[in-house]
């Protein structure tokens, strides 16, 4: 489907007042691009910094002053980094030992997106602490090599602060378990934030959710990855592992490559599959990863990756929007430059791969969870937001998040089928302290050879069915999330918590 055109949604409260139906059932509009950004700066990578030594990594949250482009500079967030923050690296068996530092003018966390951690360690909304505090980050790392992430999950401040910055990919490694995959990081092995940005006329950052950038989510008007607009990455003539992370607050994805060659999935959210399976075209919702491995062997010319025209879901049940990448609608993401110089890496994919054990059992209990966008008292909701006044108009099953109410208490060790619901528009579903299997999606039955395991699932109108096994506790007082990862739909309430014993 073709990129929507933008436009400037320009709404006081009179205009509101007047045409709230109207807005209502128009597509979602986005600021209107300012700033004529253009791409082809070097790729940046974030420096890897292993995270389980025997003393801690300082992680500090702090205010920058970040380059998108060359020559234009704009007030951004990071850790440690003016924007984004270092690639962590840490390793099964062993204890990441991180000490997290908020130097930014407001309450921040460290949310370990991924992984299996304890309830009081996950760096949810409970956690949060205020400017000149830290924290300490101590787990044992019991998940399987695997590509995560951290951000910032601060309740109803998730969306701006992970747009400024306050992101980083976490990676696990896993030395007992060999792979033969490409795994020299910058060269054949590259990490990619893929996030859509809007600039104003002076190149600085905007982030606007009036009207219906809160219904659908904030979507930006310019693709960065690693904090550089359409970039480029000169890589070996070789196996390429490419580790993609939808970073985007609410923008679908749907990777390919201009000349249609077809390339390999090796891994998904949770860690890598059985064996590597051939795609032309990979979609990623917000917070979903995935690794794939490009033959650039041989390329002598530069080689384009872009994405389907994808804003987000369809409102009223719809399906997630996506078509063909390599059509005219296209959007461009970055390009890669294949050098002269040999791979030094794997010259083939293996045929199998130690992925984890996907065998979940028999579930025990049934729950059900609806995503729900308040249809009936959406418009007022939405004049109360604007005027100024409190009030949630996303929940879970009828109610807004509520930070002292706990949804639902979960039995460790113990095998649960959920069934999620989208009424009203397609949701990236995710749940922290695990990963699960996707059973079905969109009402067809998924094969977990090709999906992996998983901790988004994008649930539309047909609604999804996910396996769900918790093996790290949390109590009261630091419980686990569950939530749409649409971060305005997020900091709007479409979260849940629950506790696991």
């Amino acid at each position: 489907m073709a990129d929507m055109e933008l436009s400037s949604l320009g709404l006081d409260r009179r205009r509101v007042l007047l045409g709230g139906a109207a807005v209502l059932a128009s597509p979602f509009l986005l600021t209107r691009r300012a700033f004529a950004a253009e791409g082809g700066s070097p790729l940046p990578l974030p420096p890897l910094v292993d995270a389980d030594g025997s003393q801690p990594v300082t992680l500090t949250a702090r205010a920058g002053n970040h380059a998108f482009v060359p020559g234009t500079r704009t007030p951004t967030l990071g850790y440690e980094l003016d924007y984004l923050g270092p690639t962590l690296r840490v390793r099964r068996g062993r204890s990441a030992n991180i000490d997290v530092v908020n130097r930014a003018d407001d309450q921040i966390t460290a949310h370990w997106h991924g992984a299996h951690v304890s309830g009081n360690m996950d760096g949810g909304p409970q956690t949060a602490f205020d400017p000149g505090q830290s924290s300490a980050a101590r787990f044992d790392v019991h998940h399987p090599a695997a590509t995560l992430w951290y951000h910032s999950h601060v309740h109803g401040k998730t969306g701006p602060q992970v747009y400024h910055g306050l992101a980083g990919f976490l990676l696990v490694e896993d030395p007992a378990v060999p792979h033969g995959l490409p795994s020299d990081y910058g060269v054949n092995d590259l990490p990619l934030v893929v996030q859509d940005r809007s600039f104003d006329s002076a190149g600085r950052l905007v982030y606007d959710i009036s009207g219906m950038a809160l219904m659908g989510g904030f979507l930006g008007d310019t693709i960065c990855v690693n904090g550089a607009v359409t970039p480029v990455a000169d890589v070996p003539r070789g196996l390429v592992r490419l580790r993609l992370l939808n970073g985007s607050n609410a923008r679908f994805y749907d990777f390919a490559f201009a000349d249609g060659r077809r390339f390999h999935q090796v891994a998904s959210d949770g860690g890598l599959l059985p064996a590597p399976v051939a795609r032309s075209h990979i979609a990623l919702a917000p917070a979903e990863r995935a690794e794939i491995v490009v033959d650039f062997s041989a390329d002598t010319a530069p080689v384009h990756l872009v994405s389907a025209g994808i804003a987000q879901g369809g409102m009223m049940g719809g399906g997630m929007m996506g078509g063909n990448a390599g059509s005219g609608g296209a959007i461009e993401i970055m390009t890669f430059a294949p050098g002269t110089a040999p791979a030094t890496g794997p010259a083939t994919l293996p045929a199998s791969l130690p992925a984890p054990p996907m065998d979940f059992g028999a579930p025990v209990r049934t729950r059900d969870f609806r995503l729900d966008m308040h249809a009936g008292s959406m418009i007022g909701s939405m004049f109360s937001r604007l005027i100024g006044s409190s009030g949630s108009i996303m929940g879970i099953n009828g109610k807004s998040y509520d930070m002292g109410r706990i949804d639902a208490e979960l039995r460790a060790g113990e095998t649960e089928l959920w069934r999620i619901s989208a009424p009203m528009m397609t949701h990236p579903f995710h749940v922290h302290g695990t990963s699960f299997q996707v059973v079905s999606r969109g009402g067809q039955r998924v094969d977990p050879a090709t999906e992996g395991l998983k901790d988004v699932v994008v649930v539309d109108g047909r609604g999804a069915e996910i396996l769900v096994r918790v093996d790290q506790q949390a109590d009261a007082a630091t419980p686990f999330m569950l939530h749409c990862h649409i971060l305005e739909h997020e900091d709007a309430g479409m979260m849940a918590q629950f506790t696991v014993a």
